[in-house]
């Protein structure tokens, strides 16, 4: 086997969160976040990773929390639309399906990591009106997925419920983030082959 030769960018990298003050204090944002958790970051910390003053976050967000939720927000809808990018013009449910998978893999252990750690882990910190929207959003990464496993559930490819199967392979792709390490022998496409496999 050989290193995957498509390592990430240790940042993000995606719409909102770029070289712009918004962006940069956003990466950093879900840096800490992620490293030190939601509660134990203050503003502060965050001000400093970008060389501002604290109050001067103020200018572009209102509160801690919003600048979680719009973290948050951020990648679902740049991670969202990369999903619905990889599988245009694939014909193949099964060829979507792989494209889906190594996608998702690059979103948790690549360039979207710190802030898909931080959506899965922080998700108790917003409260219950942006949680609200960003199920809304998340509703709409979720349906791409739905639409290609019914597809290969029209196909008689897989024995499972769509909405169940969907459940078991957010299971084996959002705990990569917890063991696979990018420098070693396995590779992105190597570990989407496996997972694939045991799907269909």
């Amino acid at each position: 086997m050989k290193t995957d030769k498509n390592k990430a960018a240790s940042g993000l990298v995606m719409h909102g969160m770029d070289e712009s003050p918004r962006g940069k204090l956003l990466s950093a944002a879900a840096r800490l976040f992620r490293d030190q958790g939601f509660d134990r970051t203050t503003v502060r910390d965050i001000a400093r990773e970008v060389g501002l003053q604290s109050g001067s976050l103020f200018h572009h967000f209102a509160t801690k929390e919003e600048i979680l939720h719009a973290v948050m927000v951020e990648v679902i809808r740049f991670n969202t639309h990369r999903l619905q990018e990889a599988i245009q013009g694939i014909d193949c449910p099964r060829a979507k399906l792989v494209a889906l998978v190594r996608n998702e893999l690059q979103f948790i252990v690549g360039d979207t990591r710190e802030a898909m750690t931080v959506l899965v882990y922080e998700w108790r910190c917003l409260s219950p009106e942006n949680q609200k929207a960003t199920l809304a959003l998340r509703a709409e990464y979720e349906a791409i997925w739905l639409d290609v496993l019914e597809e290969l559930a029209a196909k008689g490819l897989i024995a499972e419920q769509p909405f169940i199967l969907r459940r078991l392979i957010t299971g084996m792709t959002s705990w990569t983030n917890a063991w696979f390490d990018q420098a070693g022998d396995l590779t992105l496409d190597e570990l989407t082959d496996i997972i694939v496999k045991r799907i269909c």
